[in-house]
């Protein structure tokens, strides 16, 4: 780890785990982003979302990424240069309703030195986004860009 506290490949191994601090969803939070980007009744009108598949108001699985990204740059996945993907596994398991607190518990799987390009290497790593009951309600696996140690 470097002085900034951020991660190079040379610093990570399979197993690896990371811990990201809480966020508390509001009721006006998940609605407010519903209705910007996902406009679907189950995730604005809680009467209407009782007859839904979800049984009740809903968070956008849009906005349990994206608390989940916020949360994972903040210091849950502290990586050097940025947490940049190349695609993955994106699952949503579990309704977030609001008031849940969500914390991300990230894995690491698989490093991989990049032959081609000396200075980096792909990283897989599991991300599972938690609510404060502990149930599992995102599992996110994607292959990250992670520079080695600058020379």
């Amino acid at each position: 780890m470097n002085a900034t506290g951020r991660l190079y490949l040379e610093d990570l191994r399979v197993g690896q785990r990371f811990f990201s601090a809480s966020e508390r969803l509001t009721l006006e939070e998940i609605t407010r982003f519903a209705a910007e980007y996902d406009p679907q009744t189950f995730h604005l009108d809680e009467t209407a979302a009782r007859s839904s598949v979800f049984e009740g108001l809903a968070a956008s699985g849009w906005h349990t990424a994206s608390v989940s990204m916020r949360l994972l740059v903040g210091g849950g996945l502290p990586i050097a240069g940025g947490i940049v993907g190349t695609g993955g596994e994106l699952l949503w398991l579990k309704p977030v309703r609001p008031g849940d607190t969500l914390h991300v518990e990230t894995e690491v799987l698989e490093i991989v030195p990049s032959r081609s390009k000396p200075d980096r290497g792909m990283v897989r790593v599991r991300a599972l986004t938690i609510n404060q009951h502990g149930e599992t309600v995102q599992s996110f696996t994607p292959r990250l860009v992670v520079p080695r140690r600058p020379e």
